[in-house]
């Protein structure tokens, strides 16, 4: 009967018939449709994990989420990437419908998230590779590994024997991806940077007080010439007794030769060029070593900006 199906989770429509469920009440206001064919108790709200459990029913036998299913799953911020992903390990199990990409993966390692189950991380990673760019990717890596998901290392070493499309892309952004980075946006501005050819900062370095406790941490630094960029001005407090007053924590960075830049959202989306620019004079200002004559233009295709001293138009 009705009340042997967990209606709390998506299931299929045979599975309603069988469980006594009429036609009739699927359409009605008691059910709501999560895809085509799937439907789930309308007072069960509908996120990432039900849209890749009907997926997966859909598809069923040893169908797994993987691409931008997979990459959700494991909370990694994403473009908007419409429909579900999933792959089967053998051609003749393929499923083809509008709602749904079903690849064929007969190599992934395959865990459990949530009890779905899903490609490894690593595997996440190169098959994100088909589907987004350089910044976005690394975006992925660098949240993998924040989450503990992964290593830089295992990347590479993982994306080195990646063959394929997206493999070179996949082994690049493997290159970039780093620990410690708080969040996509500052992934964001670091790509920006290091892509215009300036030597690539350090990420998270802490300011510690006379007695060497850790009072405060930036975004990117050129400790070596005293430069600090920080994302939105967030500032990361180790000690809340230390320089509870903004003010007064950058009178007293001022103080010891410290430059701070905040780069704001506009910066990275509207204005990428300006920001290369006041990063690149400042760092050239205080004689950064490895600092080429000029900036590089390898960030143009991945942050095309309107300022008019931003990037191309058009994003490559």
């Amino acid at each position: 009967m009705a009340d042997e199906l967990d209606v709390r989770r998506p299931f299929t429509r045979a599975d309603a018939l069988a469980a006594g469920i009429s036609p009739k009440s699927l359409r009605g206001p008691r059910f709501r449709k999560v895809l085509r064919g799937v439907f789930i108790d309308a007072a069960t709200p509908v996120g990432r994990d039900e849209r890749t459990a009907a997926a997966l029913l859909v598809v069923g036998g040893d169908s797994f989420a993987s691409h931008a299913s997979a990459a959700r799953l494991q909370g990694c911020p994403l473009p908007v990437l419409p429909g579900e992903h999933v792959s089967v390990p053998l051609a003749g199990r393929r499923r083809r419908r509008d709602d749904i990409v079903c690849h064929v993966d007969p190599h992934s390692d395959v865990h459990l998230v949530r009890g779905l189950r899903c490609a490894s991380p690593l595997d996440t990673f190169g098959q994100m590779a088909s589907l987004v760019g350089l910044v976005d990717l690394v975006v992925i890596g660098d949240h993998l590994v924040r989450q503990r998901r992964t290593m830089p290392e295992e990347l590479v070493a993982f994306c080195s024997g990646l063959r394929g499309p997206g493999a070179a892309l996949a082994r690049r952004a493997a290159s970039y991806v780093r620990s410690g980075v708080d969040s996509p946006m500052e992934t964001r501005l670091r790509l920006l940077l290091v892509l215009a050819g300036i030597p690539e900062p350090r990420i998270n370095h802490r300011i510690r007080d006379v007695g060497g406790e850790p009072v405060r941490r930036f975004d990117l630094s050129w400790p070596e010439v005293r430069v600090i960029v920080e994302y939105d001005g967030r500032h990361h407090v180790e000690r809340i007794d230390q320089w509870e007053a903004d003010l007064e924590r950058r009178e007293a960075i001022d103080d010891e030769g410290w430059r701070i830049i905040v780069v704001v959202a506009q910066g990275i989306y509207r204005t990428p060029g300006r920001t290369v620019d006041r990063v690149f004079r400042l760092l050239q200002s205080r004689r950064l070593a490895r600092l080429p004559a000029r900036p590089a233009d390898a960030w143009r295709p991945h942050f095309p900006g309107r300022d008019g001293i931003g990037g191309d138009t058009k994003a490559g």
